[in-house]
């Protein structure tokens, strides 16, 4: 259900904006991404797991949070990172 260390740098790399940019809100929604589809998954094989599908909730409202947080900084950016990522809206 999480993702690995390796996997986690190949994200931080593809979607960094600067060198060495682990914090900004394009990595972290591509972070959230992965642990999501990971997530959903995992809900496939069990579908009565509560207790993981609370922290699937969260993770999607943090990274709605995120997400808006790019479109209210620019609308640009956004379109962007939602169309390399694959998520609709």
């Amino acid at each position: 259900m999480s993702i690995s260390p390796a996997r986690k740098q190949e994200l931080i790399k593809e979607y960094a904006v600067k060198p060495d940019d682990t914090g900004s809100p394009e990595v972290q929604v591509a972070i959230l991404t992965e642990r999501i589809t990971n997530l959903t998954d995992h809900f496939q094989d069990h579908k009565k797991d509560n207790h993981s599908r609370r922290g699937l909730l969260k993770m999607v409202s943090q990274r709605r949070r995120l997400l808006d947080y790019v479109k209210g900084k620019s609308d640009e950016r956004y379109q962007d990172l939602i169309k390399r990522l694959g998520i609709r809206r």
